[in-house]
């Protein structure tokens, strides 16, 4: 049997190492691996290292970094575990490692630039553990969540799944427009409520909701009409904006105001039986005046108080326009930017349907005017806010 100098140095026959001072002269080269326990990494790393702890590599490390061609520089304390860590790389197929002599310590040693990384409380590990198994979040994922804003428009049957399911997520700051109060028919599709709270504030009912199930969580309320005189001045600062509003004027003034100062808006909207979602991301694709330029005379644009919803199906919609959201905030995936998704939940169906941006557009295309904020009342007969 080999003893463990021995397994070291057959390591070392077959890798590559480096000095410290060459890997910091050429950070914006390697992608530097930090192979150490979380206690030791919390306490000092190299900046933009990647964490992965020596006994998750085989199994996480392809995850983070897919492309095997790329040049990583791996550390750990002293030089040892990242000498294994560096042969395992190698042997999962990884062209070009190599392992820092010395480690961290010698990092430190040599005086070389290093940070104390922001990391989340053991609390929170707990809390968010099946999203940190996701190479696509992982820690830093969670932090970019935990430091988001997303405003919500609307506490009522879109805003309702969208906010427990961002607000479970870890999005650090909600924000909810609604100027309603609880009624008892809001309860069979509104599930941020219940029977207690009728004639409660709707904003006041979704903040006592949302900090029961994440205390991590920030929830800023505004009970009041969204208007051209305040729509800037509340969108402001918000990284995404779930709209769940049930209005053309709504959705017309959130368009411009969301132009003016680029936020994508992540658009839901639901009636009877048949929902859609879609993602105006702007000047990146559609807007929503590229998609509806006019809205239809008001007889034929119903409310849900109208002509009635299943309660459900806001439930699923909502819960789409949150992984949009997320999507939007860690960067994943193909967010629906430019495909409208419809759902017909009576043949249980999913369709998509291409929206292109319009040169023409008056809001967004090549040639429009400076956006004026206004209202958009006489457009169409104002319907309830929310479904």
């Amino acid at each position: 049997m080999s003893s463990p100098r021995e397994l070291l140095n057959a390591a070392k026959a077959e890798i590559r190492e480096i000095d410290a001072h060459e890997v910091a002269a050429r950070l914006d080269y390697y992608h530097v691996l930090d192979v150490r326990e979380p206690d030791e990494h919390e306490q000092g790393a190299v900046p933009g290292a990647l964490h992965v702890p020596r006994g998750n590599l085989e199994f996480s490390v392809e995850g983070h970094l897919p492309d095997k061609s790329v040049p990583i520089a791996v550390y750990c304390a002293g030089g040892v575990r990242s000498a294994f860590a560096t042969k395992t790389l190698q042997d999962l197929g990884y062209s070009d490692v190599v392992s820092i002599i010395g480690g961290f310590n010698k990092w430190k040693d040599d005086g070389l630039v290093w940070i104390t990384p922001r990391t989340m409380t053991a609390s929170q590990r707990n809390r968010y553990q099946r999203h940190l198994l996701l190479p696509e979040v992982g820690e830093k994922g969670q932090m970019k969540l935990l430091d988001s804003k997303v405003l919500l428009l609307g506490a009522g049957g879109l805003g309702s799944p969208a906010a427990l399911y961002l607000a479970a997520a870890g999005v650090g700051t909600i924000g909810i427009i609604d100027m309603d109060v609880v009624d008892a028919s809001n309860l069979q599709r509104q599930i941020l409520h219940n029977m207690d709270r009728v004639g409660m504030r709707k904003v006041d009912s979704a903040k006592m909701t949302l900090e029961a199930i994440n205390p991590d969580l920030t929830v800023k309320t505004y009970d009041t009409r969204l208007g051209a005189n305040n729509v800037l001045d509340i969108i402001d600062g918000y990284d995404v904006i779930v709209d769940g509003t049930d209005n053309f004027p709504t959705r017309y003034l959130v368009n411009d105001a969301a132009l003016l100062k680029r936020i994508p808006v992540v658009h839901g909207s639901i009636f009877r039986f048949e929902g859609q979602i879609t993602v105006f991301n702007p000047y990146v694709g559609p807007c929503y005046r590229c998609m509806i330029p006019e809205p239809p005379p008001a007889e034929l644009a119903p409310s849900c108080a109208e002509a009635g919803v299943l309660g459900v199906l806001p439930g699923i919609i909502g819960s789409i326009q949150a992984i949009e959201a997320i999507k939007l905030l860690l960067e994943l995936g193909d967010p629906l930017v430019g495909r409208l998704l419809t759902y017909d939940a009576l043949d249980q169906s999913f369709r998509t349907f291409k929206v292109r941006r319009d040169p023409t557009c008056p809001a967004c295309g090549d040639h429009a005017p400076p956006i004026q904020i206004a209202e958009y009342d006489e457009l169409c007969m104002p319907h309830a806010v929310l479904a």
